[in-house]
């Protein structure tokens, strides 16, 4: 019993926890990339990029604030600062309830899940047929099964790809990567993150625990919700990383025209 509850709490946190650092990492080596390819200019192009993607990224954080009971002190959406910070959402909670602890996590990859949510919506509206690809590889993901976890995600790209020849998809990309260049977490978004992480872990482990002593059938079904749930998590934030990489292809092409 002992294994299987290890198995499937390291499974479920792979897939949420590790696929939310993970990409948010990414993301943010490829947003350095992108501004530091204008050279003199990457501030400024920051600060015109952030006129529509920070707003979002403090918006992020105050939903989540809300949602986990924090009380918003103070907010910033947009400012330009000689420390180069861009807004800030101060909050205060309180240290003896779980809950508000475990929102600590939330409020500050907040960023990565609010944006990577409204790039979902944004596909729906403009992207449907991509939509139907992502729901039919979450429907049928299988995290034992690697080679069609690895063929089901290249159908995703193809299926991205393909629609470039509409219009839509260039709006989709345009706007999406206005929002992932700000997707980025500061320091003081990760340390905030880490507090509420551990809370979060230890009530995972004791919800699994649980479901485990009920049967092995229950702690099972959690785990594929969560594999499924990742899976289609997944698609969105490689999304997102593919947008931030035509970002770079994009700051790298300007760079070299603007050098010649």
């Amino acid at each position: 019993m002992v294994a299987e509850v290890m198995i499937n709490f390291l499974l479920q946190i792979a897939f949420t926890v590790g696929l939310i650092f993970l990409f948010g990492w990414l993301i943010s080596l490829c947003n350095k990339k992108f501004y530091s390819n204008f050279g003199k200019f990457g501030r400024a192009v920051c600060y015109v990029t952030g006129i529509i993607g920070t707003p979002v990224h403090e918006l992020s954080h105050a939903l989540f604030c809300v949602l986990f009971g924090h009380r918003i002190t103070e907010i910033r959406l947009f400012q330009i600062s000689s420390d180069g910070t861009l807004g800030y959402v101060n909050h205060s909670y309180n240290r003896r309830n779980l809950y508000q602890r475990i929102g600590n996590f939330f409020i500050g990859v907040a960023p990565v899940v609010v944006i990577s949510a409204i790039l979902y919506g944004l596909a729906c509206a403009l992207l449907p047929a991509f939509v139907d690809s992502v729901h039919a590889f979450s429907a049928a993901a299988n995290v034992g099964d690697a080679e069609d976890m690895f063929f089901g995600i290249g159908d995703i790209f193809v299926a991205f790809f393909s629609a470039a020849g509409n219009w839509q998809w260039w709006v989709f990309v345009g706007v999406g990567l206005f929002l992932c260049l700000h997707m980025t977490l500061s320091g003081a978004d990760i340390k905030n993150a880490v507090t509420g992480l551990v809370a979060l872990l230890l009530l995972l482990l004791a919800a699994d625990i649980i479901l485990a002593a009920v049967s092995a059938d229950a702690l099972q079904a959690f785990t594929q919700w969560t594999v499924a749930a990742g899976s289609c998590m997944l698609c969105f934030f490689l999304l997102a990383l593919i947008i931030s990489l035509l970002g770079v292809a994009f700051s790298a092409l300007i760079s070299f025209l603007i050098k010649r």
